[in-house]
């Protein structure tokens, strides 16, 4: 082997390539980059009015974000940063999920109390399905076999299946369920409840609850501890759950659905997002304008990270 190519494959393998996070800012109406390796704030890029929820492509050349009083879904160019289009979203878009096939995107619409299907080639909508209402999280199986949507104040998990685009069946849960997460082996929903304080872990094939965490943080009022976010590891092991104002990430063991730890960072945690390398996890802190970086095999908090006003969604490139 030439010894140059050879010394170029030695220092090319030691190089660490960071991940880019990418969060969407509701009061600045902006996007914030970061080096989620160093915390480093790259740029911010303005975007249109209260952008929250936020989403890559499969290949990661197109970042999708929903702007929410602008009732549209911008398409943003990665490598430029630059809108190059929108998508017909409906009223008031706040959290959407893209179908594994990569062809179809779901929207909740609170307003309208409907689950918009855009179908990301032709740019069209392909489907408007009436749920409970207010509409918030959505979630899909991993299997791409149901997409789940929370309606809050139904309080209801509504089950969707893609090759129909209607509803199947429906699972009264606590009050207020905002975000929905599939285990990794596809066998269980998680969906948080805002008001409750609780999370229920629901059967996929008998749409059933099947237990549930009540969360309690010493010292904190039991009025603020109100789960959002709801972030599996991989590992099928681990679940992470926001705590809005308690100000919290809760780390929960997925087998016993019992609380390992809580994590104090920011302050109104919204969102969870893990590192490529799944070495860090980030959360989005709105009141405190800023991110939290956690270590995830320690599970502790390493650092806070400045962003901008209104800190909400969040991807990871």
């Amino acid at each position: 082997m030439n010894k140059y190519l050879f010394a170029f494959l030695i220092i090319f393998s030691t190089v660490s390539f960071a991940d880019t996070l990418y969060i969407t800012l509701e009061k600045d109406n902006a996007l914030a980059v970061v080096n989620g390796e160093t915390g480093q704030l790259l740029q911010t890029v303005p975007l249109g009015q209260r952008p929250r929820g936020v989403a890559f492509n499969n290949d990661k050349t197109q970042l999708y974000v929903a702007a929410s009083d602008d009732d549209t879904i911008q398409v943003i160019d990665t490598a430029s940063l630059k809108v190059v289009g929108e998508l017909p979203s409906g009223d008031d878009p706040e959290l959407f999920k893209i179908h594994p096939n990569g062809l179809w995107l779901y929207v909740s619409n609170e307003d309208d109390n409907i689950v918009t299907v855009i179908d990301l080639q032709t740019k069209n909508v392909i489907a408007e399905i009436p749920v409970g209402v207010e509409p918030e999280g959505i979630a899909v199986s991993l299997d791409g076999k149901w997409v789940v949507n929370t309606s809050e104040t139904t309080n209801m998990v509504h089950w969707i299946d893609p090759t129909e685009q209607t509803i199947k069946e429906n699972t009264l849960v606590d009050s207020r369920p905002r975000a929905a997460e599939f285990s990794v082996d596809g066998q269980a929903l998680f969906v948080s409840s805002e008001i409750a304080g609780s999370l229920s872990r629901i059967n996929v094939s008998t749409k059933q609850i099947v237990s549930k965490v009540q969360f309690e943080i010493a010292g904190v009022d039991k009025a603020l501890i109100q789960p959002v976010g709801v972030l599996a590891h991989p590992n099928n092991k681990f679940l992470f759950v926001a705590l809005g104002p308690a100000n919290r990430v809760a780390v929960l063991d997925i087998e016993t659905m019992t609380v390992i730890k809580y994590l104090l960072v920011g302050q109104r945690v919204w969102n969870l997002a893990f590192s490529p390398d799944l070495k860090r996890l980030y959360t989005t802190n709105g009141v405190s304008n800023d991110i939290s970086i956690i270590d995830v095999e320690t599970l502790t908090v390493t650092k806070s990270v400045r962003v901008g006003r209104y800190p909400w969604g969040i991807a990871v490139k």
